[in-house]
């Protein structure tokens, strides 16, 4: 890396122990409900909950995708596997004037997650309505140091990318964080 590049957070969907779990118990399941004697509504209802379900995790654990990237030109909000295109989003640093940081309790386990606020009048991302705002709502705080490590990164590259070229923020005279 040379001086003039500029630092790139991101992280892709892949496996976990999380994830592990989910696809070896589907299959477990699955394999319990081929055996001979199993009866027909159970195989009806659980061959594509945890056949197809185990098939969707292990393909979006295998996909490899971006899940989030921070860089010189703004944020990416990576979507589902699945359905990648039509549910990833770039944020550009002009339309972001905060990041909001929140943990969703599942199970034993927390699953953290980050989102930006931005600009009043920047287009609509994908995926954007009244179920997408009311989430908000049920937010829960992400610990401190998760929020300086990337208030830190952000700043960086923000302070870089300014100097290198005036944003359409600054020529608006809209304040960002």
């Amino acid at each position: 890396m040379t001086d003039d590049a500029l630092p790139v957070y991101q992280a892709r969907y892949g496996w976990d122990r999380r994830t592990t779990g989910i696809v070896a118990g589907s299959a477990a399941f699955t394999a319990v409900l081929l055996l001979p004697g199993v009866p027909l509504l159970g195989q009806i209802l659980g061959l594509p909950l945890f056949g197809a379900g185990g098939l969707l995790m292990a393909y979006m654990a295998l996909s490899r995708k971006v899940a989030f990237r921070v860089d010189e030109t703004g944020v990416l909000l990576g979507g589902n596997p699945a359905r990648y295109r039509a549910t990833t989003a770039h944020v550009p640093w002009w339309d972001i004037t905060g990041f909001v940081f929140w943990r969703q309790a599942v199970g034993g386990t927390s699953v953290f997650y980050v989102g930006v606020t931005r600009r009043i009048g920047a287009p609509a991302l994908p995926g954007e309505g009244p179920a997408a705002r009311s989430a908000v709502q049920r937010l829960v705080p992400v610990p401190r140091v998760v929020k300086r490590e990337l208030a830190s990164f952000t700043d960086f590259v923000r302070g870089r990318n300014v100097r290198s070229s005036a944003s359409p923020a600054d020529k608006q005279g809209v304040t960002t964080a």
